[in-house]
């Protein structure tokens, strides 16, 4: 298999909409096959859908004919919309008829709506195409677009197929978003191309997760710890099973070892922590099925890649999963690969095994439940305001999505923290707006009176 178009397995059910019927592998090929006439080689086209068949028949239309598929948040505002599909170049938008904001943002670009042609399409797609584009939160307010190719794509896919010896009798069923590479990739891609059945509901819904579970006889799910939470603290009261699936997966957040045991004891299966990002086109590395040994707080060995670490404590990758560079980033691209090495900017060790531990970070992101904010991207819309002279954003401890955004402002003139967080919202994805923000007569500066946020952090948690 070298590109996306490859990735069918035999005739089986291939996805199931809870509430509809089954596709199978065969069915969803040629509906993909059909749909590929409406896009063009080298073209990215913005995907703004939810979790959904046609999600799944757009992305691979849009790849197999050779262009590429740039999956945005369909919660973005207008004016994120805006910022993603000029940065990506876009010239195709593919969205529901009801998402105001993403038509809003095309029309003032000139992009238009996408109708797909009913006619088939011969597949145009080579292992070294761009597929994927995606934006990823980075230390600078401006967002980097990753571009990952088919081979990229591919090669993350088989290493996540063996990691966790997936078969066309596994049912995944999908609780993460599509248009993050978790989801995308760490699921609906691994499993098609493994032959399995990919459960599709439109959205995570934890008083249904168990009801589709046993109707679908789904065999694993992977998703943040924030979700796996919800689920152990629901468990009793929705029926939980006490030997549910085949394994279960954590990804894009820190798997604390409590919440790891819970798992385990309560749902019968095996737990496994995984550590990916977008740059490695998700899945780097992951514990092991059993009987391999899970270290609780270990990520476990590189999958596909070499792991090695560098100065400070940084966790470096190379590997043909990893890409090969920002796009249009060239100072980006300078600062994150050190002789063919890619700078993770996570800290870690590794033990005397091989297994990674990830201790840290060098990067000012802030991890709320598996999305990753950017501070400066927030503190650029509160000094839009024309109230606010000073703000930085920080990450602040929560139990349950692990960080979430706090913000410290200056004031120029009369405003309150919830006018601020309005603001906020006229601009940013809910997960972006501070949850609290903190008024202050000035910002705790270094002796240098440089700014730092995890400065900043400790003295506005200890009020």
């Amino acid at each position: 298999m070298n590109t996306l178009a490859d990735i069918f397995g035999a005739n089986a059910p291939a996805v199931i909409v809870p509430g509809g019927r089954a596709v199978c592998h065969t069915e969803l090929r040629e509906a993909i096959e059909r749909a590929s006439s409406g896009f063009e080689h080298g073209q990215p086209v913005a995907i703004v859908l939810g979790n959904s068949l046609e999600f799944l028949v757009t992305f691979l239309a849009v790849t197999r004919a050779g262009g590429i598929a740039a999956p945005l948040n369909p919660a973005y505002t207008e004016d994120e919309f805006h910022f993603y599909m000029q940065d990506l170049g876009c010239r195709q938008l593919v969205t529901a008829p009801d998402n105001v904001a993403a038509r809003a943002a095309a029309r003032r670009l000139n992009i238009p709506e996408t109708t797909t042609a009913k006619r088939a399409a011969s597949d145009a797609s080579r292992p070294d195409d761009v597929a994927l584009l995606l934006h990823t939160s980075g230390t600078t307010s401006r967002p980097k677009a990753v571009p990952l190719t088919h081979a990229n794509l591919m090669a993350s896919v088989k290493s996540i197929v063996a990691t966790y010896t997936l078969t066309p009798d596994d049912v995944a069923l999908l609780v993460m978003p599509l248009f993050h590479v978790h989801g995308l990739i760490g699921v609906a891609l691994a499993t098609l191309s493994s032959g399995g059945t990919l459960v599709v509901p439109p959205k995570f819904s934890a008083s249904q997760f168990w009801s589709a579970q046993r109707e679908t006889r789904a065999t694993w799910y992977s998703a943040v710890p924030t979700i796996h939470q919800v689920l152990l603290q629901r468990a009793d009261e929705d029926g939980a099973l006490r030997r549910s699936f085949r394994f279960i997966r954590s990804s894009s957040a820190a798997l604390a070892p409590a919440t790891q045991r819970q798992l385990e004891d309560r749902f019968g299966a095996p737990a496994l922590q995984a550590y990916g990002m977008t740059e490695g086109a998700h899945q780097i590395a992951s514990n092991p099925l059993p009987p391999g040994e899970r270290v609780p707080g270990s990520v476990g060995h590189g999958t596909g890649v070499e792991i090695t670490i560098g100065d400070g404590g940084e966790v470096l990758l190379r590997g043909p999963n990893v890409t090969a560079g920002y796009l249009r980033n060239p100072e980006a691209n300078a600062a994150a690969f050190v002789d063919g090495w890619f700078r993770t900017g996570d800290q870690g060790v590794l033990d005397e095994k091989g297994r990674l531990k990830l201790t840290g970070r060098l990067k000012e992101l802030i991890n709320r439940g598996g999305e990753k904010i950017s501070p400066l991207e927030v503190d650029a819309v509160l000094l839009q305001h024309p109230a606010v002279a000073e703000a930085v954003c920080f990450g602040a401890p929560d139990v349950k999505y692990g960080e979430v955004v706090h913000a410290a402002v200056v004031l120029k003139k009369d405003c309150d923290a919830e006018t601020l967080r309005a603001f906020c919202r006229e601009h940013l994805a809910e997960f972006k707006v501070p949850t609290r923000v903190h008024v202050t007569d000035h910002v705790p500066r270094t002796a240098t009176g440089k700014i730092q946020r995890r400065h900043v952090a400790a003295v506005f948690q200890s009020r």
